[in-house]
């Protein structure tokens, strides 16, 4: 089936301007029609704040020369006005060119714009030549062929420069946005553009520039504050409803991101809040719009899902109102998601850090806000395409079933089929009948046995029991003491008897003596006295007290050992 053509119209793109002033309320709003490439037909919301149209007039007023010599000259001068943000002023300078007064000469030589800007290069070349300059490096631009062209500026003028391929060396630093050098080289002027220039021949670095070390220390001490975590960080809605874009409505950087998001996401509403994004008083006008649209509701605007905050690419000076602080801290602070997209991929802004996310270029950053309306189609059509199929299989399985049921018994022959259920039940009762008998008669059975082992276990057969079983363990008990003390009485006759026969007693009465020493162990050899010793001899009916005078040792041979004791003994 054919996909539908939506008829719906894409929202157009609303340009808001919105009061910047801080001291008084936000001024009513009203539609109109806008006009302009990128904004669209929907409407135009204005205001009488700080963001009225900016104007520019020319003025054509005739100056006329007096003739000379018959002839006359009339000449056009054009004075542009001044542009001021709330105000449509202009002005001319009608009585700034004199009237030439007619002279008898010649008339003076009248030059052409080469021949004029020759004679300057000629006059600087002769006047300045070699000079030498301080300040900080801008607009650093690298070519292909080698060549980089970039503008050294102070606080008060800029000065456009060139260095050629041929004049670097591998001494001189390479240029960079922000640092801050010494140029020596030749003052000229390129005449293609009429244009005074220097010629860098030599490069020496001077310090790091103003802008950049105030980028440095700003960068630091937000970091140091926690506005650039990760963890604060949010994450971009998926489909949002509503974008709005704090930029200049005039410069490319907004056309870019309006093409962007109507090629994505063409059903995506688009709010434009015009701001200045470079000189005084733009970073004030960003900050404030970034915190007005946190405030959507007073405005009577619809929500905006996201905000991208940004430019066109720059100089390190045009892009500088992203570095103020007020802008860093009115996006960490904003209740919606924002993108930062100033400049291009190699330009870096504190608005960067603080952003949730950061874009490298505008358009970029319309792609990361929205998703792409083309892919999404894409999905949506396979998702169709699946879930037609899974219905689709649905339906034909349920057709089956309904088919196999219409062709089943149970459409043909339903009476046969509802008695073979009901006899099935006759058969599933009777068996319950006889599960429930056979259960009955097993717990009647059990509850006998049970019986019969309660009344083994009253109190007063296990008594009788007990009591019958301990009159017969005494009886046991004192069988085993007789036995036993028999048996010790006997053990005990046979050790004493064996102890008379063994011990000294009976040896002495048999003939022999036992010397002990001084300190009351018993002699063995002649060796263990010496003379002076009193001893003491044990006979079986006394003890004899003796001194020894002179002991015998036995011969060295030590045959006779023996015998030498026992003289011994006898002699004392």
């Amino acid at each position: 089936m054919a996909a539908r053509k939506s008829t719906r119209k894409r929202p157009e793109p609303v340009q808001v301007s919105l009061d910047l002033d801080f001291g008084q309320p936000p001024p009513a709003l009203t539609a109109g029609p806008t006009s302009g490439s990128g904004v669209g037909a929907a409407g135009l919301l204005s205001s009488a704040g700080l963001m009225a149209p900016v104007t520019t007039s020319i003025v054509a007023t005739p100056s006329f020369v007096p003739p000379v010599g018959g002839a006359s000259a009339a000449g056009v001068r054009v004075a542009e006005s001044e542009t001021h943000p709330s105000t449509h002023s202009s002005f001319s300078s009608r009585s700034e060119l004199q009237t030439v007064p007619p002279v008898a000469e010649a008339p003076p030589a009248v030059l052409t714009v080469t021949q004029l800007t020759k004679k300057i290069r000629r006059l600087l070349e002769l006047q300045y030549g070699h000079v030498w300059v301080e300040g900080e490096l801008s607009n650093v631009r690298r070519q292909p062929n080698g060549h980089a062209y970039f503008t050294l500026k102070d606080g008060g003028a800029q000065l456009t420069c060139v260095l050629f391929r041929g004049q670097a060396h591998a001494g001189m630093p390479t240029p960079e946005d922000g640092l801050h050098v010494q140029l020596g080289g030749e003052i000229t002027v390129y005449e293609p553009r009429g244009q005074y220039q220097l010629i860098v021949q030599e490069m020496q670095v001077a310090g790091m520039g103003v802008l950049q070390a105030k980028f440095e220390a700003l960068k630091r001490r937000l970091a140091a504050e926690g506005l650039f975590d990760a963890g604060r960080k949010r994450r971009l809605p998926e489909f949002p409803a509503c974008v709005a874009l704090v930029t200049s409505p005039t410069g490319a950087a907004v056309r870019d991101m309006l093409t962007v998001l109507a090629r994505r996401a063409p059903w995506v509403q688009v709010l434009i809040v015009p701001v200045r994004v470079q000189g005084d008083g733009a970073a004030t006008e960003i900050a404030t719009a970034i915190r007005r649209l946190g405030d959507y509701a007073s405005l009577g605007l619809p929500r905006p899902d996201v905000v991208i905050v940004g430019r066109g690419g720059g100089s390190m000076e045009d892009l500088w109102c992203f570095n103020d602080e007020v802008v860093a801290r009115a996006l960490a602070e904003s209740p919606i998601p924002t993108i930062s997209a100033v400049g291009h991929e190699i330009d870096f802004t504190i608005a960067d850090f603080a952003a949730d996310v950061r874009a490298l270029t505008p358009s970029a950053a319309a792609e990361l806000a929205v998703p792409d309306g083309a892919d999404l189609r894409r999905r949506l059509l396979s998702l169709r395409r699946s879930m037609v199929a899974h219905a689709s299989e649905g339906v034909r399985h349920a057709r089956t079933v309904v088919d196999f049921h219409r062709r089943s018994g149970l459409a043909r022959e339903p009476l046969r089929i509802l008695a073979q259920c009901a006899q099935q039940v006759d058969g599933l009762a009777e068996s319950l009948r006889r599960a429930a008998d056979d259960g009955l008669r097993l717990q009647k059975e059990r509850l006998e046995r049970l019986g019969h082992r309660l009344a083994a276990q009253r109190p007063g057969h296990v008594l009788a029991q007990r009591a019958q079983m301990l009159t017969h363990l005494a009886t046991r008990l004192s069988v085993a003491q007789a036995r036993q003390r028999q048996a010790a009485e006997v053990r005990i006759q046979r050790a004493s008897d064996m102890l008379r026969s063994l011990g000294p007693q009976a040896v002495l009465s048999r003939g022999y003596t036992m010397t002990l020493a001084p300190n009351g162990q018993a002699l063995t050899r002649a060796t263990q006295v010496r003379p002076g010793d009193r001893l003491t001899t044990r006979l079986a009916d006394g003890t004899i007290e003796s001194l020894v005078t002179t002991p015998r040792l036995p011969p060295a041979g030590g045959a006779p050992a023996a015998r030498s004791s026992r003289s011994g003994r006898s002699q004392r």
